[in-house]
C-alpha cells in the first residue's frame, strides 16, 4: 500500500490557492497555513486541514510548499523559531514555487542541510492552476525532485527540471523580463500606429495573427493599447522580478533590462535599485 506524503502548503493567492486545492482534490494529506481566515474560506468542507501556526504547519509536512510573493515573505515564512522548518523533521522537501532571487532557495538548503530544497517557480496565473496546466520550472537534486513528481502532477504541465538549485529561478525571471520588454515594445507599435491615423484595432487584429504575435501584444491589447491599466495587476512583480535579475546581471549591462525598464517606467513602478542615467 502506498503512503501518500503530507503535503503543507502556504501563499494561497490567486494562483497558490488553486494549486493548494488539486493537490488536496488528488488525495494528498494536505495542511494549509495563512495570515487571514478569508483565505482559508474555500476550503471549508474539503479533507484540507488548517495549521494553527508556521511552526504547526512544518511538523505536518513531508513536503512543504510555499508560494508567497517575494523573498521577504518566504524567509518570513520558513525561518525562525516559529517559523515552518523549526517544526519540521529532518529530510522533508521545501518547494519555494514564489519567484525569488536564486541566493534566497540556495541559502535555505545551506541553512538548513536536513531538508531538501527545490526551487520550482510557476507560470500560467490561476486559470491554468485550476486547470493543472501551470508550468513549473525546477531547479535542485534531480532525485528528490522524483520523489515529490507526484505532487507537482497535481498542477503541472509541463513539469520541467531546469538543473542544479537556483536556476529554475533563473529561467523564471529571464522569462518575466522578456514578458516585461515585449509589453514595452508592443505599446511602443500602438503608439506608433496612432501617430501615423492607423486603425489601432486593425492593427491589434494584425498582431494577434501575424509573425509579431506575442502575449505581451494580447495584453496590452486588451488594456486599450496602454501600459498604465497593467500597472496594479502586474507592475510591482514585474519589478521586483527584473529588479533580480538586474542585480544577477551586474555590473554587465543588458539590453533586455533597459528595454524591460521602459515598461516600469511607463506603468510607474520602476525597479527596485535602479539608479537613474547620468
Amino acid at each position: 500500500m502506498t503512503v501518500l506524503p503530507r503535503v503543507g502548503f502556504v501563499g494561497l493567492g490567486a494562483q497558490g490557492g488553486p494549486m493548494a486545492r488539486r493537490i488536496a482534490d488528488a488525495g494528498f494529506p494536505t495542511t494549509l497555513w495563512a495570515r487571514r481566515p478569508e483565505s482559508l474560506a474555500p476550503y471549508a468542507g474539503t479533507a484540507a486541514r488548517v495549521a494553527g501556526s508556521r511552526r504547526e504547519l512544518g511538523a505536518a509536512s513531508d513536503v512543504l510548499c510555499v508560494c508567497v510573493v517575494d523573498d521577504a515573505g518566504v524567509d518570513e515564512v520558513l525561518r525562525g523559531p516559529e517559523g515552518a522548518l523549526a517544526g519540521m523533521a529532518d529530510s522533508g522537501v521545501v518547494i519555494i514555487h514564489s519567484t525569488t532571487h536564486p541566493d534566497t532557495c540556495r541559502r535555505l538548503q545551506t541553512d538548513f542541510p536536513n531538508l531538501r530544497v527545490l526551487d520550482a517557480p510557476v507560470s500560467g496565473g490561476g486559470v491554468r492552476a485550476r486547470e493543472g496546466t501551470l508550468l513549473v520550472m525546477v531547479g535542485g537534486d534531480a532525485s528528490v525532485l522524483e520523489r515529490v513528481r507526484p505532487v507537482l502532477d497535481t498542477f503541472a504541465k509541463p513539469l520541467l527540471h531546469i538543473g542544479a538549485l537556483g536556476t529554475g529561478q533563473e529561467v523564471k525571471l529571464l522569462n518575466n523580463a522578456l514578458f516585461a520588454a515585449h509589453l514595452a515594445l508592443a505599446a511602443e507599435v500602438y503608439t506608433l500606429a496612432h501617430g501615423r491615423g492607423l486603425d489601432v484595432e486593425g492593427v491589434a487584429t494584425v498582431l494577434n495573427a501575424g509573425s509579431g504575435r506575442s502575449f505581451a501584444a494580447d495584453v496590452v491589447a486588451a488594456a486599450v493599447h496602454r501600459l498604465e491599466p497593467l500597472a496594479g495587476r502586474a507592475g510591482s512583480l514585474l519589478a521586483k522580478d527584473v529588479g533580480i535579475l538586474a542585480d544577477l546581471l551586474s555590473p554587465n549591462p543588458s539590453e533586455l533590462i533597459a528595454v524591460a525598464d521602459t515598461a516600469l517606467e511607463v506603468m510607474g513602478v520602476p525597479r527596485p535599485g535602479r539608479k537613474d542615467p547620468a
